[in-house]
């Protein structure tokens, strides 16, 4: 599903976000991107779905070679994707229906089929009798579920998540971290960056290790995860 052969990325003047990044994910994998702040986590993120271009290296993601990718091609490859961020970018004026079925009707699903999609999705995550809200009106949980179902309305192969329970407390964390779960068993392939360790701890996935930069260790291949 994605393969990382030699990436590095470099920021002007001369900051270097990824060194030498070798990584392999594999089909229906769940995987946390784990470190401190500033350690290259988002910045991996966004080179997989070409948000930021590597400055060294090959990616490969579903088989397409990302860096080689002209704009269709990258518009193709997003709509693979499912993103969630830390902050919800909902749009306030918005409905929360309105909000999930946007993220369909602009990769060219009809509006009658957009809204079904998302109606589905949020009596699935628990939001049908919310629907109708605006985001201000909703809790950071309530918020975050609906950017969830933003990111799953397309029915991506790959859903890419940048510290998706950063805003939420410790419960509502933990109820977010179920529904990727969820997510997860249906087959999708799940990548997380966080930096709370204690994530790592109560869910017992895949862990990737990044500091300043560099893969530190993957509890993949190690019979213990480092910290």
């Amino acid at each position: 599903m994605i393969h990382l052969f030699r990436v590095s990325k470099i920021y002007a003047p001369n900051y270097p976000a990824l060194v030498d990044i070798h990584l392999e994910i594999e089909k229906g994998e769940f995987v946390f991107l784990s470190g401190p702040s500033g350690a290259g986590k988002t910045t991996l993120l966004k080179l997989l779905f070409r948000g930021e271009e590597a400055t060294e290296g090959q990616i490969i993601v579903n088989g397409r070679n990302v860096t080689r990718l002209n704009g269709r091609g990258v518009a193709r490859l997003r709509q693979e994707i499912g993103l969630v961020f830390q902050e919800f970018r909902l749009l306030p004026t918005m409905t929360v229906l309105d909000n999930v079925a946007l993220a369909a009707e602009v990769v060219g699903t009809p509006v009658r089929e957009s809204r079904k999609k998302a109606f589905n999705l949020l009596r699935e995550l628990g939001l049908k009798d919310r629907h109708d809200a605006k985001p201000p009106a909703l809790s950071g949980g309530e918020q975050q579920r609906v950017a969830i179902a933003r990111a799953l309305v397309n029915d991506p192969i790959l859903v890419l998540a940048d510290e998706p329970t950063g805003n939420l407390d410790a419960e509502m964390a933990d109820e977010t971290m179920r529904l990727f779960a969820r997510i997860h068993d249906r087959g999708t392939t799940i990548v997380i960056a966080t930096h709370d360790a204690g994530l790592l701890k109560r869910f017992s996935y895949r862990a990737v290790f990044l500091q300043r930069g560099r893969l530190l260790g993957d509890s993949k291949f190690a019979g213990e995860a480092a910290t």
